[in-house]
């Protein structure tokens, strides 16, 4: 099977990674915006410029270090500022907010899917183009299925985890939300030890698989580019 040197594997995952979580935090910020908190776009936040949404960790080391390691992809943006209290019912409200992220890696897995599309497209017509955009599109569904699956672990802060906060009682809730400042050690902690990974590979492998049946394309060579550009 044919392999992807390091440099050929970035330029692969670059722009599906930087999109995936430029688009989930604009997400966030775009929905607080309709609910009455403009505090994304006062800090100039709603833009797909990837370049304000960068985290140096989450968004370059950790990313470049799973991927030069062939292991499960991980990272995170900058997140975009809400302020719960200018929501007009800020605890419901919350919950919409915090699904916009998921969604909008749904929404973009199956555009990347269409991409997919376009490389079996362009490969019937034997353009050398058609490989680089299959892997492209392979990799955007799989980062968006990550994102996707990883965002909706109900541990604050992840997107999951402001839900389950929104649907508790109050004093419940209260509570719950303690969790939010040691939740990223938490996250951290489970991927380092590749408890992460196993726990949530079987939900993204299924996210990747209806999608695949969704859009007609077959499973096994779907995964066969996947072990190519890891």
């Amino acid at each position: 099977m044919e392999t992807l040197s390091i440099a050929q594997r970035i330029a692969v995952w670059l722009v599906p990674v930087l999109l995936a979580i430029t688009v989930h935090e604009v997400a966030h910020g775009w929905v607080a915006k309709q609910f009455g908190d403009r505090t994304a776009m006062m800090l100039g936040r709603l833009t797909l410029n990837p370049i304000k949404h960068i985290d140096p960790l989450g968004t370059v080391l950790l990313p470049l270090l799973t991927l030069t390691m062939g292991g499960f992809v991980f990272g995170w943006a900058k997140p975009v500022p809400v302020t719960w209290e200018n929501l007009r019912n800020p605890k419901r409200d919350m919950a919409f907010v915090a699904l916009a992220g998921p969604m909008a890696n749904l929404g973009m897995a199956i555009l990347w899917m269409l991409v997919i599309h376009m490389g079996l497209w362009f490969s019937a017509a034997g353009s050398s183009v058609a490989e680089p955009i299959a892997y492209m599109g392979v990799a955007g569904v799989v980062i968006n299925s990550v994102l996707m699956v990883l965002n909706l672990v109900p541990l604050p802060p992840l997107d999951g985890g402001r839900v389950v906060v929104s649907l508790l009682p109050d004093k419940l809730a209260w509570r719950y939300s303690r969790i939010e400042p040691y939740g990223m050690l938490i996250i951290l902690a489970l991927f380092f030890t590749g408890l992460l990974g196993a726990f949530l590979l079987p939900f993204i492998r299924g996210v990747w698989t209806m999608l695949c049946y969704a859009g007609q394309i077959p499973v096994g060579a779907f995964e066969g580019i996947l072990r190519i550009i890891f």
